[in-house]
């Protein structure tokens, strides 16, 4: 949906930016020292903004910057960063991204390439199956799995496979619950039905009809099967029943449980897994614009979001998946041996096409 926007700035974005170093120094003391000139940081930041705003306090008084965040949907934000490409001096300092818009952008026109910038450091700039070559770093991590109600599931009986998920379904009918709209944890939990059932190629994102048409085992095993689950409203309506007992099982975000939990919304013994079939993870980046006001006071908030120290307070105050290998997961509710089963997701117009095939032929025919 970007691209012809980007296409009208490319131009005028190389022109105003070709020669340009970024920051003036590669000394971080003195980037430091310029940061603290700056003193504010304008973070364009799309969920958790106030309980961000609590977590970032220790690091406003520790370098004495404001970090003022600004909340908007993430589509908005971003096609903010895409208009003032052509400006001097925009109004963004730090951009969180999902990694999955990452492909639709002119990254090295539109924002600075860390790697040149901060303090070499282990950092994540491969997230999901998509490589952002360094313009954007992973901070916050997110996986998709199933959440479930010990009290009510066996887990050393959890369901694995389809075909296990089937007779859970028929031994439990009415108990399993996902959702196909407002949120990505059941769109994760179809595709990878569909994925494992069918012949397709989910690691291509090119689509037809004859690709389509190879999804056809999964879409038959929805429709067998569609007296056994029910259609939840959303994430969040998924955890809420399972929390309110209504259902036994449903696929969920690791982040968002635990932050639901966290703050006593649902019951903290609902527990998570990844089934070997596999579910979908990813993450969300930050980047810097070129134009960025605050430049210097970017780049020492980014090098903060990015450390091993801060990775685990992520983790342990929100169960956001920690991207440095030297932070702390031991608040994580999916363990290391799950992680192995994570899948990418499907990309466009393969990903588009997928779902809506799903829609019509199963969601339309209930």
């Amino acid at each position: 949906m970007y691209r012809k926007i980007l296409a009208v700035f490319s131009l005028l974005s190389v022109m105003l930016y070709s020669g340009f170093t970024f920051g003036g120094s590669h000394n971080w003391d003195e980037v430091l020292a310029e940061a603290k000139k700056e003193g504010k940081v304008n973070w364009f930041q799309w969920y958790l903004v106030d309980a961000l705003a609590e977590f970032i306090k220790p690091f406003e008084e520790e370098y004495g910057i404001d970090v003022v965040i600004t909340q908007g949907k993430h589509t908005v934000n971003i096609d903010k960063a895409v208009a003032e490409m052509g400006r001097s001096k925009g109004d963004i300092d730090v951009l969180s991204l999902g990694f999955d818009k990452i492909p639709d952008l002119n990254m090295p026109g539109m924002f600075i390439k860390l790697s040149d910038e901060l303090p070499k450091d282990s950092r994540t700039t491969n997230l999901a199956g998509v490589d952002a070559k360094d313009y954007a770093y992973a901070w916050w991590g997110n996986q998709s799995g199933f959440a479930y109600d010990p009290e009510k599931v066996d887990e050393s009986k959890l369901p694995q496979t389809p075909e296990e998920i089937a007779q859970f379904w028929e031994a439990n009918p009415g108990k399993f619950g996902f959702n196909y709209e407002n949120g990505g944890s059941g769109p994760s939990f179809f595709q990878n039905i569909l994925r494992v059932m069918g012949s397709a190629d989910f690691t291509s994102g090119e689509s037809s009809p004859e690709k389509i048409s190879k999804l056809k085992p999964g879409i038959d095993y929805f429709n067998k099967y569609a007296d056994k689950y029910i259609i939840t409203a959303g994430n969040a309506d998924s955890i809420q029943r399972i929390s309110d007992k209504e259902i036994w099982m449903a696929p969920a975000w690791e982040d968002h449980l635990a932050g639901l939990q966290k703050r006593g919304e649902v019951r903290k013994e609902i527990k998570m897994y990844i089934p070997s079939m596999g579910m979908n993870g990813g993450g969300n980046g930050v980047a810097i614009p070129k134009n960025a006001p605050n430049p210097h006071a970017a780049l020492v908030f980014a090098n903060w979001l990015l450390s091993a120290e801060t990775q685990t307070g992520f983790n342990r105050d929100f169960g956001a998946a920690p991207l440095h290998p030297e932070a702390d997961d031991s608040s994580a509710l999916i363990s290391n041996s799950q992680r192995a089963y994570r899948q990418n997701w499907a990309s466009n117009p393969f990903s588009k096409d997928l779902t809506d095939h799903f829609i019509e032929e199963v969601m339309m025919n209930r």
